[in-house]
């Protein structure tokens, strides 16, 4: 689950992580107020959505009066902001934050996620401030700096210190660099997040450590240890297809392709991906049915596939374990027959009551193209599309 920054910060607030003094505005009024509350003499006004790149996209401005506020404000808020993580389509801006400006004598970057590789934290630093990491990984990956941190033990002050130095932090700013780390990695750990990344984090010329900007990604399997952080999803952020797939509990993931899949389990969805590409169709989705799918499930699966107007032909791709062949068979025939699919349904069923399942397809009185095996089944996806 992702939150605008403005939300990040209030949460890094609650456990000693400084933040730049700021308040959030949903109108051009809203953000003059705030301008007035935050106090100072400059501002910067930041759009709010769930994607980096805003300030190439102009969408964060700085405002050297009251007039300005009112003036960036009126210039943001509404726009559709193209970044590099929205795509072409971008994202219409509805809320600011209107932040106080910083004496800036520094910009790095840090950020904590999970390396599944290791099953351990790792925090990184690097010197390479408001420059995405990917592009520093790729052409400069030695100014990345690197510490594990051990489950059950957490972040260790010697851990801190060493990054510090790396980053080339002296008297003050080390100081409180070190502790800056310790916070953010406290927040990170107690808030059950999967990344923590603060790109700017900003030296003043006074020395102090601020995070200027925040992206917190919350664990979706953790939500349910903080009921709070229900108020703090925008749906209006998210793609609306994986909005309605989450109420379905579907676990929907919208792609760039043609050939809508539906699948049982993650791994096997992943593999159904893979030999799609690989003879010559591009996957619209990522859908996993889940263990227990039902003709409801599948229904409701088919309905959020075909709301996507690129697909074009439809891979079903499931091995009967816990969910019986037989059993999903019926959903796909009633769901075909409910909904009045016209596009190419290729079907692949193996496992408990696949022989079953194959009499009520081959009995249902609609054309589906029944695939022997994964391969035959893209097969006929490539040459469904093609024809």
């Amino acid at each position: 689950m992702k939150i605008h920054e403005y939300q990040g910060k209030e949460i890094l607030k609650k456990y000693g992580v400084p933040v730049p003094l700021g308040k959030v505005a949903f109108n051009v009024d809203e953000a003059v107020r705030a301008a007035e509350a935050v106090g100072g003499s400059v501002w910067v006004v930041k759009a709010q959505i769930h994607a980096g790149g805003r300030g190439k996209g102009g969408g964060v401005k700085l405002a050297r009066n009251i007039d300005e506020v009112r003036q960036r404000s009126s210039e943001i808020l509404g726009m559709r902001l193209v970044t590099h993580q929205t795509g072409h389509e971008g994202r219409i801006v509805k809320r600011l934050l209107i932040e106080e400006g910083m004496n800036i004598a520094r910009e790095l970057y840090v950020g904590i996620t999970l390396d599944r590789a290791r099953s351990q934290n790792v925090v990184m630093a690097s010197t390479e401030g408001g420059v995405e990491i990917e592009k520093v990984a790729a052409e400069s990956p030695e100014k990345i700096l690197k510490e594990y941190v051990a489950p059950g033990v957490g972040m260790q002050k010697f851990q801190a210190r060493k990054l510090c130095f790396g980053l080339g932090l002296t008297g003050d700013a080390f100081k409180n660099g070190v502790k800056f780390l310790l916070a953010l990695y406290k927040a990170y750990e107690s808030s059950d997040a999967s990344l923590a990344e603060i790109n700017p984090l900003v030296i003043t010329q006074e020395g102090k450590v601020l995070a200027l900007d925040a992206k917190i990604n919350f664990d979706d399997n953790a939500l349910y240890r903080h009921p709070e952080f229900a108020e703090l999803r925008d749906l209006d952020e998210e793609d609306p297809l994986e909005v309605e797939a989450s109420s379905s509990n579907l676990n929907y993931i919208k792609l760039d392709g043609n050939v809508g899949c539906m699948v049982n389990g993650a791994g096997l969805a992943m593999a159904t991906m893979d030999i799609i590409k690989l003879a010559g169709g591009m996957p619209a989705n990522f859908l996993d049915v889940g263990g227990g799918a039902s003709a409801k499930t599948v229904e409701a699966g088919f309905r959020i596939i075909l709301k996507d107007p690129h697909v074009k032909t439809i891979l079903i791709n499931i091995f009967g374990g816990i969910v019986r062949c037989d059993r999903v068979a019926t959903g796909v025939v009633e769901a075909a027959k409910n909904i009045d699919v016209k596009v190419p349904i290729v079907i692949r069923l193996a496992g408990t009551n696949a022989d079953l399942a194959a009499d009520i397809l081959k009995n249902s009185g609609l054309s589906f193209l029944v695939a022997a095996n994964l391969k035959d089944a893209a097969d006929k996806v490539t040459k469904a599309i093609a024809a």
